[in-house]
């Protein structure tokens, strides 16, 4: 069950009217040997229904690490993440894949499309993995992102920015709560950013809370608000 604003979760937190994710006190280790590398120290901050959050940062900071956490793709040493009100942190991986499957979209600079699918079986995986397969909306999905007319291309066959949009379209095939987007327009142009930067904060409009991991000046200005990382803390 989806909680609503207000109401406690079964670890008995209770959501902030209107927020999607709530990171808490977010670490995660990484150790080689004798060497340990804090990649993520501390780290708490919120995305609320509608909100696009910049998070910037030198390379090494941390922000490709927070992503993987808030996605479920890895779990933190310490803290929790919750999104929708459910605790997607520390959990089984199976447990994690399924909250992803349904609530989280994740998009990163390149890697979206598995190859030997065309752009609508990617999109139709997607949904499946959700449990939500839906032809109507995939469909009115690509239609919006202008990738009709190349719903049947293989990736191979896609511009730089047909690709962008296309993995766009997987990140939101499951009408996802929370869009994660890792360096998304970082093999773009500006010509080719600029669209695929708009297509994002029409889909916050639609009451999806965003969060960007880039270095582009042009995410910090369409940002509603920019969370800086340095050394895995923010700043």
């Amino acid at each position: 069950m989806t909680l609503e604003p207000g109401m406690p979760s079964a670890a008995g937190v209770t959501t902030e009217p209107g927020v999607i994710l709530q990171a808490e006190e977010l670490y995660r280790f990484y150790r080689s040997g004798e060497e340990e590398t804090r990649a993520l120290r501390g780290v708490t901050f919120h995305a609320a229904a509608g909100e696009v959050v910049a998070v910037c940062g030198p390379s090494g900071s941390g922000k490709s690490t927070l992503l993987t956490c808030l996605a479920g793709l890895d779990d933190p040493d310490g803290g929790t993440v919750r999104v929708n009100g459910h605790r997607i942190s520390h959990r089984p991986e199976a447990e994690r894949a399924g909250l992803r499957a349904r609530l989280v979209g994740v998009l990163f600079q390149s890697g979206n499309l598995i190859e030997h699918l065309t752009v609508a079986a990617n999109v139709d995986l997607a949904q499946r993995l959700a449990g939500r397969r839906d032809p109507r909306w995939r469909d009115s999905l690509l239609e919006s992102l202008g990738l009709s007319g190349r719903a049947g291309a293989w990736p191979s066959r896609l511009s730089g920015g047909e690709a962008a949009r296309a993995g766009l379209a997987v990140a939101l095939a499951n009408r996802p709560a929370l869009l994660l987007a890792d360096e998304p327009t970082g093999e773009l142009d500006q010509h080719t950013e600029a669209p695929v930067l708009r297509l994002i904060r029409d889909q916050a409009a639609k009451r999806t809370a965003v969060v960007i991991a880039s270095h582009s000046p042009a995410v910090r200005r369409l940002a509603d608000r920019v969370v800086e990382l340095k050394d895995g803390r923010t700043a």
